[in-house]
């Protein structure tokens, strides 16, 4: 990088040095005020990009279990629902080279694996109130329509798909990083992979001048269009015709049941990750709660049923959420993941395969009385 001071031309020409930020925390804090600095390229539509923070130091847990945890610098999201990761370093940091990487790829595995909707949107309006925005002032730009929950719902179905960018932002950018990135770019198809170089000018006074350069632009343009950011999501034909083609018949019915429950009880919407998953959504006191997710794979074949406890916790409570667990019929395999419910504080998505619901008698009826006994919600006191 030139050390050539860049000139501000007004009733006299004026210089601005070349200056680093003097800690990491000062250029933190200047992404977390100001991430236009980050909006480079177009949402799905043609629109121009805009992010919004979701949380600076944000959690990474790295199980169900433990409780280590790695902290992302900032979580930010735009109007598609793509969530980015930005890990910031100044040049000084040694670990901007390699170890940065990692770092970042670990965060994005565990994210995917480990942030419900439930989290992103309290930890997206907790920031809201930190910052003294209404929630109202940050939604603007983000829903287009659609409810917060539908929202964090879509941000949440991407994050499973791989379908997010990650961003190393640092005052200098190291030709070991921009290899590194620019090879990355090159092979994930559905994740975008940026480095940007954000270098400080100063002048007199307060004058400051900033100028980012973005590097792994190319190489994402030559990925595929094909998947990464569209907003299809499965129907109900194509969830059918991937439920015929089961060997199980009582695989497909207690599927095709689960889906009729919700499409004449609630709503059902469509996954957007690359194998037919459909969420179901119950109105439960004026709120539009996700109740589960069902997930039809073929390598390797297996279909899921997930319950979202972190939604339903969120919205209802911890209490309600316990008592939906305590409902839920006894399945191998899914009992001991609702045991373990409290000690997550019914921050989880506990799933049975529907292989094992098929050998359990009763247990799709079990199911089903458990959600309407949730969406009637509790007995009145006497």
């Amino acid at each position: 990088m030139s050390d050539q001071p860049v000139f501000v031309l007004g009733e006299e020409l004026q210089a601005l040095e070349l200056a680093g930020f003097g800690t990491e925390a000062e250029f933190q804090e200047l992404l977390a005020r100001h991430p236009r600095m980050l909006d480079f390229g177009t949402l799905a539509d043609g629109r121009p990009l805009r992010l919004v923070l979701v949380a600076r130091e944000m959690r990474v847990p790295t199980g169900t279990e433990s409780g280590t945890a790695y902290w992302l610098d900032h979580l930010f999201v735009d109007a598609d629902g793509v969530p980015t990761l930005v890990e910031v370093k100044r040049a000084t940091d040694t670990r901007i080279r390699r170890e940065v990487v990692g770092q970042m790829l670990d965060y994005a595995a565990n994210a995917a694996r480990y942030w419900p909707a439930a989290l992103l949107q309290r930890s997206f309006e907790d920031t809201c109130v930190k910052d003294g925005r209404t929630l109202e002032e940050g939604y603007e730009e983000l829903l287009g329509g659609r409810s917060a929950d539908e929202f964090w719902t879509s941000v949440e179905e991407r994050l499973a798909a791989g379908q997010m960018r990650l961003l190393f932002v640092a005052d200098q950018i190291p030709l070991e990083l921009r290899a590194i990135v620019e090879f990355l770019n090159r092979q994930m198809r559905q994740t975008d992979v940026y480095a940007v170089e954000l270098t400080q000018y100063r002048g007199g006074g307060s004058l400051r001048v900033l100028v980012p350069r973005i590097h792994g632009e190319v190489a994402s343009v030559a990925k595929s269009p094909s998947g990464r950011r569209t907003t299809r999501r499965t129907t109900r034909t194509e969830m059918d015709a991937a439920l015929r083609s089961r060997p199980d018949p009582e695989v497909g019915r207690i599927a095709t049941a689960l889906l009729d429950h919700a499409a004449a009880n609630g709503r059902l919407e469509g996954g957007t990750a690359k194998y037919p998953s459909m969420s179901a959504h119950y109105s439960v006191s004026g709120r539009q709660v996700p109740f589960w997710s069902l997930s039809v794979l073929d390598k390797p074949v297996r279909d899921d049923l997930s319950f979202a406890f972190g939604s339903i916790s969120y919205h209802l409570g911890q209490e309600r959420a316990a008592g939906f667990a305590a409902s839920l019929p006894f399945v191998p395999g899914l009992a001991e993941r609702l045991e373990a419910l409290p000690a997550k504080g019914y921050n989880a998505w506990p799933s049975v395969s529907l292989d094992a619901l098929a050998a359990e008698p009763g247990a799709l009826e079990g199911v089903l009385s458990a959600v309407e006994r949730l969406v009637e919600g509790p007995e009145p006191s006497a």
